[in-house]
């Protein structure tokens, strides 16, 4: 990883002559940029002082990551790890963030090249001429607030003998550079993923401005109407993927385009199917904006602008089931909250449809659920710069715990009828709802970050048909 590393480079480049290489290393004017400090710095260094007064006497490693294949020699575009960027605001590849033992924060990063290096213009991966311009260290460290060294005295640095916890499974060189301590590394990964349970105030304008983008999407979609039905799901998720690179980073997950009786698969990403007329379309697409922070937002819309009386039936149930699930966000309930109430309404609506074999309250006891087999999913999960936020959280502080003021969490009650469920009318078969918004948990009520997207039936009909024409 060192200034003198050979190049990466492939069997097809064609030989470089020495005095070719000479030439290239001359020559170049250079420059460093006057970066102003990055909004997150001031977050992101009291978060490093929480995560440092939780491992005392300690030295804690958070790697960035580095690039994974996609095929032969060809990477997936750089994303760095969440919790890294969480505690510094780096998006740059093979960085290391190292918290020592005093509480000191050192980010060993691989800045851009010396001009007088193969690197600068022969490396297919880390070269300026290839892959563009990397920022210098000073560079890194004016706009995050943070000191900065070359990744490769990285090593050394580590060899001092303290007591070492390492976020493992993000990077394969720093994960051999310290011998693992399953217990330690496990507890360290909690805690990582407990810290960004409750958001700042930085936080929640980044998911608001996910959400508002993602609205965008939407939109987009909507008005492209007449080619979606042409080219189907696909161009659904085209025309949301160019509004996400446009103004965010990327989309925060593989969109979901379920056109049909695809809708019925949960996380259907394929979107190769048509988009029918009288049929409902499943659209469940999020943003992820410059920070990486995602939206993660469904709305289920008539092909034909306007539900069948039974598809609006169907879809009103879960609308009001997620009213309820969204009304129980409250700081002190448990998280469970909003689920029990959702599904408690979707149990009810499942029997007034004759569906269930057993009473609504015999269904909803715990020991029963055989509700679910229509409703398959939970209704929310957390929400920040991963879509499924704060994974490593034990269960006491996440899906056995209670929520807190500036949690975010997702609300998503849907209802499958999947197209060979043989125990459901035949005009229910192939239909899937699912009605999602991110909401954040206030003092004074639920707070819908993605209110501006419509959610009752009629509301959305007036939307499309103020967007198709």
């Amino acid at each position: 990883m060192g200034e003198e590393t050979k190049p990466a480079t492939e069997s097809h480049d064609p030989s470089v002559p020495e005095a070719w290489s000479t030439f290239m290393r001359q020559g170049w004017g250079d420059r460093e940029l006057d970066l102003p400090p990055h909004s997150i710095t001031s977050y992101a260094a009291a978060r490093r002082a929480r995560l440092a007064d939780a491992f005392p006497g300690e030295r804690l490693v958070v790697p960035s990551g580095g690039y994974k294949v996609r095929s032969y020699d060809t990477d997936y575009r750089f994303r760095p790890d969440t919790a890294h960027t969480y505690f510094t605001g780096n998006q740059t590849s093979d960085a290391v963030l190292v918290i020592e033992p005093d509480g000191s924060p050192i980010l060993y990063a691989r800045p851009r090249s010396s001009r007088e290096t193969d690197e600068f213009f022969r490396d297919r991966v880390y070269g300026e001429l290839w892959a563009g311009r990397r920022p210098s260290a000073r560079e890194i460290s004016d706009s995050l607030g943070i000191e900065v060294r070359h990744v490769d005295t990285l090593p050394d640095a580590l060899r001092v003998g303290v007591k070492t916890r390492v976020l493992r499974g993000r990077s394969s060189y720093v994960d051999g550079l310290v011998t693992p301590d399953e217990a330690l590394d496990d507890d360290f990964a909690r805690v990582v993923s407990e810290m960004r349970l409750v958001k700042d105030e930085w936080e929640v304008a980044q998911l608001q401005e996910a959400c508002d983008i993602t609205a965008l999407g939407f939109e987009d979609s909507v008005r492209e109407w007449p080619r979606v039905l042409e080219f189907g799901e696909r161009w659904i998720e085209g025309t949301f993927f160019r509004r996400a690179r446009a103004m965010g980073n990327d989309i925060g997950y593989d969109s979901i385009v379920g056109g049909g009786s695809h809708a019925t698969t949960l996380h259907w990403i394929d979107n190769t199917g048509p988009i029918v007329p009288g049929t409902l379309v499943l659209l469940d697409m999020g943003v992820e904006q410059r920070n990486l922070y995602t939206a993660d937002v469904t709305r289920t819309l008539p092909v034909s602008g306007t539900y069948t009386a039974l598809q609006r039936d169907l879809y009103d149930l879960v609308h009001r089931a997620q009213d309820a699930g969204i009304a129980a966000v409250r700081p002190g309930a448990p998280f469970r909250a909003a689920h029990n109430a959702a599904v408690e309404v979707l149990a009810h609506g499942l029997g007034d449809l004759g569906l269930l074999p057993v009473s609504v309250e015999e269904a909803l006891d715990e020991d029963s659920k055989v509700y679910s087999r229509w409703t398959l999913h939970g209704v929310s999960h957390m929400l920040g710069m991963d879509v499924h936020d704060c994974g490593a959280a034990s269960k006491e502080s996440y899906a056995e715990g209670t929520i807190a003021e500036n949690m975010v969490l997702t609300v998503e009650p849907g209802l499958y009828f999947q197209e060979d469920d043989l125990l459901v009318p035949e005009e229910l078969r192939g239909i899937g709802i699912r009605i999602e918004d991110d909401i954040l948990v206030r003092a004074d009520g639920p707070q819908n970050l993605s209110a501006s997207l419509p959610r009752s039936s009629g509301d959305v009909e007036a939307w499309m048909g103020s967007l198709i024409g």
